[in-house]
C-alpha cells in the first residue's frame, strides 16, 4: 500500500512522463486518429475560386446578388472512457513491470492525450464487479484524480467479469465514445457484449501480457498460484509437453480474443510488459489517421 506522499510523487511523475509523450509524440496523432461527432455550421461568408460550389448559400447570394458559401467545422469534442481491469491477475509480472504498472501508465498517457485535445474523459474500474466509476470530465484537475485513481484503487472482487464493465459502460455513456478496454483477458467472457458496444461506440482493447504468460521458465518443478481463484498447483517446468501445452494456451487465448474484436468490428493491440507501449500507441494513432 502506498503512502501519502508516495501517491502524490507517484500522480507527479506520471504527469510528467504523460505530458512528455503527448507534447513531443502524439502532437496530432491523437487528434487525427479519433473524429469528433461530425461537421458543424459556423458562419457564411464570400464565396472565392476553389470553394466547393455544393456550400453555395443560395438565399444569401440571392439576396446580395452575389456568391456566398457555408463554412463548416469539424465538432470535435469526444468523449473517452477507460475500462479498467484491476482484477488480481494483473498484479503479475516478471520482467520490467506488473501488468498494473503498465495499465496506470498507459490509462495516464491516454487521459492527458484526451485532456490536451478538450476532450472529456471518465473511467470505469472492474474486477469481477464494478469496482469504480469516474463520469468523464474535461480539465488537468480531473486527469490528476483519474491517475491517482489509476495508482492507488484496490478491487474488493477478485476475479474478472468483463461483460458486467462492457454493460455498464453501454449503459452509462449517453452518446458515441471512445472506450479504451485494458486487461490481460485471461479467462474473460464478453463476445456478445463486445459486439453490442463496438457497433455503437469507437472501441480499442489493450491487452496486456507479461513474457511468463506466453512461456514457462525451464525452471524444475514450479508452485504456481492462481492469482484470482487462489488455488495452487504443481507443473513441471521442464517438462517440453508442458511447456508446448502452456504456450498453446496462450495463442489460443490471443486468437480468441482477435476474432472477438474483429467481429464486433474493433481494434485490438497486444503489449506486452517489457515492450515500448509508445511505439505500440503511436503506430496505431498513425494508422488510424
Amino acid at each position: 500500500m502506498l503512502t501519502t506522499s508516495e501517491i502524490v510523487h507517484k500522480v507527479k511523475e506520471l504527469e510528467i512522463i504523460s505530458k512528455k509523450i503527448t507534447t513531443h509524440l502524439f502532437t496530432g496523432e491523437y487528434h487525427s486518429a479519433f473524429k469528433g461527432k461530425g461537421m458543424r455550421f459556423r458562419e457564411v461568408r464570400e464565396y472565392y475560386a476553389g470553394d466547393d460550389v455544393r456550400f453555395i448559400d443560395w438565399n444569401v447570394s440571392a439576396r446580395f446578388n452575389h456568391p456566398f458559401t457555408k463554412v463548416f467545422e469539424e465538432e470535435r469534442e469526444l468523449t473517452v472512457y477507460l475500462l479498467v481491469d484491476i482484477s488480481a491477475s494483473n498484479m503479475f509480472g516478471t520482467v520490467q513491470n506488473r501488468k498494473k504498472d503498465l495499465i496506470t501508465e498507459i490509462g495516464a498517457v491516454l487521459t492527458f492525450c484526451a485532456i490536451n485535445n478538450n476532450d472529456k474523459v471518465g473511467a470505469i474500474f472492474f474486477s469481477d464487479k464494478i469496482e469504480k466509476y469516474i463520469a468523464p470530465k474535461k480539465g488537468r484537475k480531473h486527469a490528476l484524480y483519474i491517475v491517482r485513481e489509476l495508482l492507488t484503487t484496490e478491487p474488493v472482487g477478485k476475479g474478472t467479469n468483463m461483460e458486467e464493465a462492457i454493460r455498464f459502460f453501454n449503459k452509462t455513456s449517453g452518446q458515441k465514445s471512445i472506450a479504451f478496454l485494458m486487461s490481460d483477458f485471461v479467462d474473460a467472457v464478453y463476445e456478445n457484449d463486445l459486439k453490442v458496444i463496438g457497433g455503437r461506440h469507437d472501441v480499442i482493447g489493450l491487452r496486456i501480457y507479461d513474457k511468463m504468460d506466453m512461456q514457462l521458465p525451464d525452471a524444475g518443478l514450479l508452485q504456481i498460484e492462481d492469482l484470482e481463484s487462489g488455488k495452487n498447483q504443481w507443473v513441471d517446468s521442464s517438462n517440453k509437453m508442458v511447456q508446448y501445452n502452456y504456450q498453446q494456451q496462450f495463442l489460443r487465448q490471443s486468437e480468441l480474443s482477435k476474432n472477438y474484436f474483429r467481429k464486433a468490428g474493433a481494434d485490438l493491440l497486444h503489449i506486452r510488459t517489457d515492450e515500448d507501449y509508445v511505439k505500440i500507441l503511436q503506430k496505431f494513432f498513425l494508422k488510424r489517421s
